[in-house]
């Protein structure tokens, strides 16, 4: 396999993770918890809820996100949303 199919193939999958990931988060998403700010709170229960994180940290390693693991979660978490064309923030 050559380095240009390993991309595409790598970019099919990053965006497939993101497609996921929004779909999940979607479908726990309640219009109520919106927050003055435009801030979202999203309560994913179990299992989801272990994807997402599992998600999340892997994307937060590969994106090199820094702070600690919330901070780096949620940084991920909007580049993930954002390469889904879902924003984290309104």
């Amino acid at each position: 396999m050559i380095a240009a199919e390993r991309y595409e193939r790598a970019a099919l999958l990053g965006v497939a993770i993101a497609e996921e990931t929004r779909r999940l988060l979607r479908l726990h998403l309640r219009p109520a918890e919106v927050a003055a700010d435009g801030t979202v709170g999203v309560e994913v229960p179990y299992p989801d809820a272990a994807v997402v994180r599992a998600v999340l940290d892997v994307a937060a390693e590969c994106f090199g996100e820094e702070g600690g693991e919330e901070e780096a979660r949620e940084a991920a978490l909007s580049t993930l949303l954002q390469l889904a064309d879902l924003r984290l923030h309104r």
